[in-house]
C-alpha cells in the first residue's frame, strides 16, 4: 500500500480504507502527496430564528402567524456591505473558538417558483438553484445539483462519486422524496440518501449483514500488524487514532440499536425513533461521512440533518423532556422562539463538532482534512416562520485546498444569487465551469 486510497482487504466480506501515512510516503511522488479537494454539505431544514442567527437582527419583530412577506419584519438594523469580522450572535456561539476556520455569508437569495408548496423547494432545490420556470419538466426549479456537478470533476477516481446521508430515522413517510433529499442526478432523478446508520456503515466498509457481523476493527488490526511495524511513531499514533474512531462508530451504532430495541418494548405515543437521542444520531452519521472523506472513499458528501416539514417529533436530548416537532414549533415562532433558538444552537454544536474533527485530521502535506474541504452549513429557508427564500443562513468551513477565505463575515449585495456561491465553490474545488444555475459570477471576496 503506497497511498491513502489503497484498501486493506480483510476476510469476512469487509474492506477498510486507510488514511495517508508519512512513513509510507518515501516511495510516493510529490503528486501522490497532494491531498484531494473535497466538498461537503451540512443541510439544516426549516430555516433558523433570524434574530439569534444574523447580526443586526437581535431586535427584529416577527409578524404574527405564517406571513410570507419578510419585508413586514421590522426592527432590523442595517449591516454594512462587504467583508467584516465574524460576528458573535447567540446561534453562532458554538463557532466562536473556530471562527478562524469558518466564514458567514449573508444576503444570498434563491427565487421561489410560485405554484408549489413553500416547503417543497427548500431542500430539493437548495443545491440546484435553477432559475424559476427554467425547468419545464418539473413543478419546481430542480436540475442537476452542485455536488453531482463537482463530482463529475473530482469524484471519478474514488470508490463512491458521492455519498448522500439523511438523519431522518423515521419510517412514516409523510412527505415525498423531495422533502428528504438534497442531491439529484438531474430533474426527476434523485440521488437517494441513506438514513439507516447500519446500512451506511455496510455500504462504506462492505461488511456482511448484521446477523453475521464481526468487529471490523479487530480484523483490521490483526491483519495490519506487519504494516504497523513499518510505521514511524507518529504514524502509529495516527493508525491507532483512526481505528479508534472506527471502533467508536461501531460502539455508538450498537448503543443506538440496543436503545431502539428497548424502546420497542415500551408503549409510546410517538414512533420509537422519536425517542432516539438526536445529537448522537447526527454525530454518528457525521463521523462516518468524515471517515469516508478522510480515507478517500469519496471526495463529495452531503449530510441532511433532518427532513423538511416532517411533523413527526425528534428527541433533542438536553433541550426538552420529550420529543418535539421542529416544523410545528416553527409555525408558532412567537410562542416557541426560545425553544427554536436552542434547536438552532443544537444543530450548530453538531456542525462545530464535525469541523473540529476534520480540523484534527492531518493530511499528506501537513494540512488538515478541513483545509482541503469546503464544508457548508445552510438551509433552503431564511426563516421557518415567514418561509422566506432570501437572506439564507450560510456558513462555509474550510479552505477547499487553499483557495477559500476563512474567518470573516461577508455581507453580499442585496439579491446576490446563492448560485454565485455554488459557482465559486465549484471552481475552488477544481470544477472547470463558468456558469452554474442562475449564477451571474463568482464571489471574489471569498477567494484567497
Amino acid at each position: 500500500m503506497h497511498d491513502r486510497r489503497n484498501f486493506l482487504k480483510l476476510t469476512g466480506g469487509a474492506s477498510l480504507s486507510l488514511p495517508w501515512f508519512a512513513s509510507r510516503a518515501m516511495a510516493s511522488s510529490s503528486a501522490d502527496r497532494q491531498p484531494p479537494r473535497r466538498l461537503a454539505f451540512f443541510y439544516v431544514p426549516i430555516g433558523v430564528v433570524r434574530r439569534a442567527f444574523f447580526p443586526g437582527e437581535a431586535n427584529a419583530l416577527l409578524p404574527a402567524g405564517n406571513n410570507f412577506d419578510p419585508k413586514k419584519i421590522t426592527g432590523r438594523e442595517s449591516v454594512k456591505l462587504g467583508v467584516q469580522e465574524f460576528p458573535n450572535t447567540p446561534t453562532l456561539e458554538p463557532l466562536q473558538e473556530l471562527k478562524d476556520k469558518v466564514s458567514l455569508i449573508t444576503s444570498l437569495d434563491r427565487t421561489f417558483q410560485i405554484g408549489t408548496d413553500v416547503h417543497a423547494q427548500c431542500a430539493s432545490c437548495f443545491l440546484s438553484s435553477a432559475a424559476p420556470f427554467s425547468v419545464s419538466t418539473s413543478a419546481w426549479p430542480l436540475a442537476r445539483t452542485l455536488d453531482q456537478v463537482v463530482a463529475d470533476h473530482i469524484g471519478q477516481n474514488t470508490p463512491f462519486r458521492t455519498i448522500e446521508i439523511s438523519c431522518n430515522s423515521h419510517k412514516d413517510n409523510r412527505e415525498s422524496i423531495y422533502f428528504d433529499n438534497i442531491s439529484w442526478y438531474g430533474t426527476g432523478h434523485v440521488a437517494p440518501s441513506i438514513r439507516n446508520p447500519r446500512k451506511l456503515y455496510q455500504r462504506l466498509f462492505n461488511t456482511s449483514e448484521i446477523d453475521s457481523f464481526r468487529n471490523i476493527t479487530d480484523l483490521a488490526l490483526a491483519d495490519a500488524k506487519d504494516m504497523q511495524r513499518e510505521l514511524g511513531q507518529g504514524d502509529r499514533r495516527k493508525f491507532e487514532e483512526y481505528f479508534e474512531s472506527i471502533r467508536t462508530i461501531e460502539k455508538q451504532m450498537n448503543r443506538l440499536e440496543s436503545l431502539k430495541s428497548e424502546l420497542a418494548n415500551v408503549t409510546l405515543e410517538e414512533p420509537t425513533d422519536s425517542h432516539l437521542p438526536r445529537g448522537e444520531y447526527i454525530r454518528l452519521m457525521g463521523d462516518m461521512m468524515i471517515v469516508a472523506l478522510q480515507s478517500g472513499l469519496t471526495n463529495v458528501a452531503s449530510l441532511m440533518i433532518g427532513p423538511e416539514r416532517w411533523d413527526t417529533p425528534f428527541l433533542f436530548e438536553g433541550l426538552f423532556e420529550k420529543p418535539m416537532s421542529h416544523h410545528q414549533m416553527s409555525h408558532n415562532q412567537r410562542k416557541f422562539s426560545e425553544q427554536l433558538i436552542e434547536v438552532d444552537k443544537f444543530h450548530m454544536r453538531q456542525y462545530a463538532y464535525m469541523i473540529e474533527r476534520m480540523s484534527a485530521i492531518e493530511e499528506a502535506d501537513g494540512s488538515s482534512l478541513l483545509d482541503n474541504t469546503l464544508f457548508t452549513y445552510g438551509s433552503g429557508l431564511g426563516d421557518g416562520s415567514t418561509h422566506q427564500y432570501n437572506d439564507l443562513p450560510i456558513i462555509v468551513a474550510g479552505k477547499g485546498g487553499g483557495g477559500f477565505r476563512n474567518g470573516i463575515h461577508l455581507n453580499c449585495d442585496e439579491g446576490t444569487p446563492l448560485a454565485n456561491l455554488w459557482l465559486t465553490q465549484a471552481q475552488v474545488t477544481g470544477a472547470e465551469i463558468e456558469q452554474f444555475a442562475d449564477s451571474n459570477g463568482v464571489i471574489e471576496s471569498l477567494l484567497v
